[in-house]
């Protein structure tokens, strides 16, 4: 399970892919850009804490179960979705589910993740393509982490590695460099609303034409591909240290795009999170068929490191 497709599906485009139940209402849409223009540098150390403490968090929480929506802006293409996401156990015990969908009205795309502790399973189908079921041995990803300089710690999950709620917060951490930090309020809850841009090199990396195209360390959103985003704001909750909201930013239409402000390309939200309660056990529960399935365990140990501090 190679990083670069991963990422590029959860940042480029929103494709957070899940089991659509079609009766769940996509969250409000904000279109312009709320960002702010200049931060401090004690306002991004104040970010990074944040987001940092999260990811921590979410690794350390004994359960916690959600459900999700989500909407994505493809073009001119809306998609729609919703899903699940449940989590049980601590370290070497930890095991999660996450599926979710997103739809048009002419295609599909779904994803299920399920970690048993013992093997992490990625079942995708996009749209016509045909369906992939990737299986990669946990015990030899946590070999790798705790061969690693800086060893993994021995209670720590390895699930930001391989996917689920924790994989996504741990990918947008990697590849954008918080920056802004304020208190805000959503649907009644008090959060932190913390705001991220690229960073320049994982950028470039991505899209090797940018090279030199950084301006006080930024490449200007306008420069992006279409539908990939600029920026990013989390919306973290204050007490619980959730991630209740995720949205994407990026400037739309044909390039150049140098006078438009960037706009609202994908948001993900969760709700009904629930901490600290009973799971059933048979959600992590998946067994396929014997064959039919891929096992890229070694591809993902190449790139397999510690997450930056």
């Amino acid at each position: 399970m190679p990083r670069s497709p991963r990422l590029l599906a959860i940042l480029a485009c929103g494709l957070l892919i899940a089991r659509a139940t079609g009766d769940e209402p996509a969250p409000a849409a904000a279109s312009v850009y709320r960002g702010g223009s200049a931060a401090s540098a004690e306002d991004a150390g104040r970010a990074e804490r944040i987001v940092a403490a999260c990811l921590a968090g979410l690794a350390r929480q004994s359960s916690i179960s959600a459900r999700m929506r989500q909407i994505a802006r493809v073009g001119e293409n809306e998609l729609v979705g919703a899903g699940q996401y449940v989590q049980q156990g601590i370290g070497e015990d930890q095991r999660f589910r996450f599926e979710s969908s997103l739809a048009t009205n002419a295609a599909a795309y779904t994803m299920l993740e399920v970690c048993d502790g013992l093997a992490f399973w990625s079942y995708q189908k996009h749209a016509d393509l045909p369906a992939s079921l990737n299986r990669i041995d946990t015990r030899r990803v946590r070999a790798k982490l705790e061969a690693a300089t800086p060893p993994l710690a021995q209670a720590e999950a390895i699930t930001p590695h391989l996917g689920g709620v924790q994989r996504t917060l741990a990918l947008i951490r990697e590849s954008f460099r918080f920056r802004s930090v304020e208190g805000a309020d959503l649907d009644g809850m008090p959060v932190w609303r913390i705001e991220g841009r690229w960073h320049a090199d994982r950028l470039v990396a991505l899209v090797p034409g940018l090279a030199g195209k950084a301006v006080d360390g930024e490449v200007p959103a306008g420069l992006l591909p279409e539908n990939m985003p600029w920026s990013v704001v989390l919306s973290i909750g204050k007490r619980e240290l959730f991630p209740f909201r995720i949205e994407w930013f990026a400037v739309r239409g044909p390039r150049p795009a140098a006078n438009r402000e960037p706009e609202q390309i994908a948001v993900l939200e969760f709700y009904d999170v629930r901490l600290d309660e009973p799971i059933d056990a048979t959600a992590f529960v998946y067994k396929p068929a014997a064959e039919g399935y891929s096992d890229v365990t070694e591809s993902l140990l190449g790139s397999v490191n510690p997450l930056r501090p």
